[in-house]
């Protein structure tokens, strides 16, 4: 849903600018980016917190998870 609203002519200046600095492809993507950043909702929604959960396997402790992440990655081509 598509809505129009009023600003003055200070506030549309202020939009470009953002726009620009941003790279937005709209003011309605400028303002998103603005109230996400200022809100913290980025922050929380790309939270590390659990990451390792996929890892996990039944009764293993986080010693012998990363033990085993260790090993693999010794045996990869990476060192």
């Amino acid at each position: 849903m598509v809505t129009t609203i009023q600003v003055d002519e200070h506030t549309l200046l202020i939009l470009k600018k953002l726009k620009e600095e941003l790279n937005a492809s709209s003011y309605d993507d400028a303002i998103n980016k603005i109230a996400v950043e200022r809100s913290g909702h980025y922050a929380k929604k790309h939270s590390m917190a659990g990451s390792l959960a996929k890892y996990y396997k039944k009764g293993e402790t986080l010693k012998d998870l990363l033990k085993e992440l260790q090993d693999e990655r010794r045996k990869s081509d990476r060192f």
